[in-house]
C-alpha cells in the first residue's frame, strides 16, 4: 500500500499547496490563521519525508522511490523522480530545515507576514524537487524557479540594500543557469534524451566535456559559491531577513554541490580529471583566503556568510581530491573518504550555519544591530543564549564531537591520500575557523559592553529555545554517532566513483 504513495510529489507539492492556501487564508488581519497553516504544512511535510529514510533500502545505490510521466512528449522530457544515497539526506534536510525557519519567524515577521512564510513553503517544494528530479529539464525547471521566492524573500523583507542584493543575487545566479541550459541542449542533441541517467552514459571527446564542465560549472560554481564567484553571497546574507539567511545557507548553497556530483562528475569524468588541479586550487582559495576575509569582518552575518564560502569549499575539494588519487594511482581505493567528506560537510554546514544565522538573528531582535562592537557582555543578561551560541561556535570551529568535526577529517584523510601539501592547506580552516569564530563570540558574549541596550537584554523564550534544541541534535548527533549517515552515503558513492573511474575516451 505504502509502495504506491507517490511520497516524493507529496513531499515537493504539499509545501507549494499549503503555500497557495497560506496566500489565500493569511491576509493582515489573518495572521495568526497563516502562521498556523504554514507551521501545519512544514510539519507535515517533514513527516511525509521521514519514510525516505526509514524506508531506504541501504543495500543498493539504485534511484528509490521513483516516479515517472510522460511531461513534454515530444521531446521525450518526463516529471521523472527519485532519491538515492546522495539526495535522500538532502530532501529531509530541507523539509526539517524549513520547520525551523517557520518557528523561528512566527511573532518576528510583522509585515505581510502570511506572504513571507508562504514564500518559505513553495521555495521548499521547489528545492526539493530539485534534489529529486531524474530528468534534466525537469531539474532545470526547479533549479530555476525557487529563485523566485528567494528574489522576494531579500527583496521585500531585506536590509536598506536589499535591491541591490537581489539583483547581484539574480544576475549571478541566472547567468550560470542560461550557460548550463545550453549544456543540456547540446547533450540532448547528441544522445536524444534529457534523462540524467542516459545523460551519464553518453560518449563525449575531451573537447566537448571540457565545454560542458565549464557550462555547468557556471551554474554550480556560483551555488556554491566558489572563489571568485562568491561576491553575491555576504550581499545576499547581509540583506536578507535571518530566516532567508538560514534557507540559503543552509540548503540553497548544497544544490552547487549536488549539481557537480549529478551531473559534472559523471557526465564528464575526463574533463572533471584533466579540471581538477584547477577546481582542488579554487577550494583551497575559498577554504583559506576567505577564512581571512572573515576574520576582519565587523557584521556578524557577513563573517558567518564568508564562513560559509570556507566551509563550502571543503565540499568541493573533497570530490575533486578523488580525482588527483586516481591520477596519481590509478585507482579509487580511499577516494571515497573524500567524496563521502564532502556529502558529510554539505549536510552538517546545513545545520551548524543554520543555528549560527538564528543565533545572530536572536540577538538583531533584540538590539536591532548585526555589528561586533555594539554587543558585548551578553552572557550576564542571557545565559542559557549563550551556551547554545557556544556549542554552535564551537561545531562551526570543527571540534571533536561535533558534526563540523566529521565532514572536514574525512576530506583531510581523503587529501592525504593524494598529496600532503593540499591536506595541510585544507587542515588551516581548522585553525582559521576557530580564530574567526571564537574570535566573535570573545567579543560578543564575553567582551566590554559595547551598547547600554545590552543590560536590557532578555534571555532565550521558549520558542527560541525550541528552534536552537531542534538543531543542536543533528549537530552533535552526526558528531558523536556518523555512522547512519555515512551507511545511507557509501553505496550511492561507490557506484559514483565507479562511473568516474571509467573513462569516454
Amino acid at each position: 500500500m505504502l509502495a504506491d504513495i507517490p511520497l516524493l510529489s507529496l513531499i515537493i507539492w504539499a509545501p507549494i499547496l499549503g503555500g497557495i492556501w497560506v496566500l489565500i487564508a493569511g491576509g493582515e488581519r489573518n495572521v495568526p490563521t497563516a502562521r498556523v497553516i504554514a507551521l501545519a504544512t512544514s510539519i507535515l511535510t517533514f513527516l511525509l519525508s521521514l519514510p525516505l529514510y526509514t524506508r531506504f533500502d541501504l543495500s543498493t545505490a539504485d534511484m528509490q522511490f521513483v516516479e515517472r510521466m510522460p511531461w513534454i512528449a515530444a521531446f521525450d522530457i518526463n516529471y521523472h523522480l527519485g532519491v538515492d544515497g546522495i539526495s535522500m539526506p538532502l530532501v529531509i534536510l530541507t523539509t526539517f530545515i524549513t520547520v525551523i525557519v517557520i518557528i523561528s519567524s512566527w511573532s518576528v515577521i510583522k509585515q505581510r507576514a502570511a506572504q513571507y512564510l508562504a514564500a518559505f513553503l513553495v521555495l521548499e517544494g521547489l528545492m526539493v524537487g530539485a534534489f529529486a528530479a531524474l530528468d534534466s529539464i525537469l531539474f532545470y525547471v526547479f533549479w530555476e524557479a525557487l529563485l523566485i521566492p528567494m528574489f522576494l524573500i531579500i527583496g521585500i523583507w531585506g536590509g536598506p540594500r536589499r535591491v541591490y542584493a537581489t539583483i547581484k543575487f539574480f544576475l549571478f545566479t541566472f547567468f550560470g543557469s542560461v550557460l548550463m541550459l545550453v549544456a543540456l541542449l547540446y547533450l540532448y542533441a547528441q544522445g536524444g534524451s534529457f534523462a540524467i541517467a542516459d545523460l551519464h552514459q553518453l560518449p563525449l571527446s575531451l573537447t566537448e566535456q571540457t565545454l560542458i564542465f565549464l557550462a555547468f560549472l557556471a551554474a554550480f560554481a556560483v551555488k556554491v559559491p566558489m572563489w571568485p564567484v562568491h561576491t553575491w553571497l555576504p550581499d545576499a546574507h547581509v540583506e536578507a531577513p535571518t530566516g532567508g539567511s538560514v534557507i540559503l545557507a543552509a540548503v540553497m548553497l548544497k544544490l552547487g554541490g549536488y549539481g557537480l556530483i549529478r551531473f559534472s562528475l559523471p557526465i564528464a569524468p575526463d574533463a572533471s580529471l584533466e579540471l581538477s588541479g584547477m577546481m582542488i586550487g579554487l577550494s583551497l582559495v575559498a577554504i583559506v583566503y576567505i577564512g581571512f576575509v572573515a576574520i576582519v569582518q565587523p557584521d556578524m552575518k557577513k563573517l558567518i556568510a564568508y564562513s560559509s564560502i570556507s566551509h563550502m569549499g571543503f565540499a568541493t575539494l573533497g570530490l575533486f581530491i578523488a580525482f588527483r588519487i586516481f591520477a596519481d594511482t590509478g585507482s579509487m581505493a580511499g577516494a571515497g573518504m573524500g567524496v563521502q567528506g564532502s556529502l558529510v560537510q554539505m549536510i552538517s554546514h546545513g545545520f551548524i550555519s543554520a543555528a549560527m544565522f538564528l543565533c545572530v538573528g536572536v540577538m538583531y531582535d533584540r538590539l536591532h544591530s548585526r555589528d561586533i562592537k555594539d554587543y558585548g557582555g551578553v552572557v550576564n543578561t542571557m545565559p542559557i543564549f549563550a551556551a547554545f551560541m557556544m556549542l554552535f561556535a564551537l561545531a562551526n570551529s570543527g571540534l571533536p564531537g561535533t558534526s563540523g568535526f566529521v565532514g572536514e577529517f574525512m576530506v583531510i584523510m581523503g587529501s592525504f591520500k593524494a598529496n600532503f601539501w593540499i591536506a595541510f592547506l585544507a587542515g588551516l580552516t581548522l585553525i582559521l575557523g576557530a580564530a574567526y569564530t571564537l574570535w566573535m563570540y570573545k567579543r560578543v558574549i564575553f567582551g566590554p559592553v559595547g551598547n547600554d541596550g545590552v543590560a536590557g537584554l532578555s534571555d532565550v523564550n521558549g520558542r527560541e529555545i525550541l528552534f536552537l534544541v531542534l538543531l543542536a541534535i543533528p549537530v552533535l548527533w552526526i558528531g558523536l554517532w556518523p555512522a547512519p549517515l555515512l551507511e545511507i552515503l557509501q553505496p550511492s558513492v561507490e557506484n559514483l566513483l565507479q562511473q568516474i573511474a571509467v573513462s569516454k575516451l
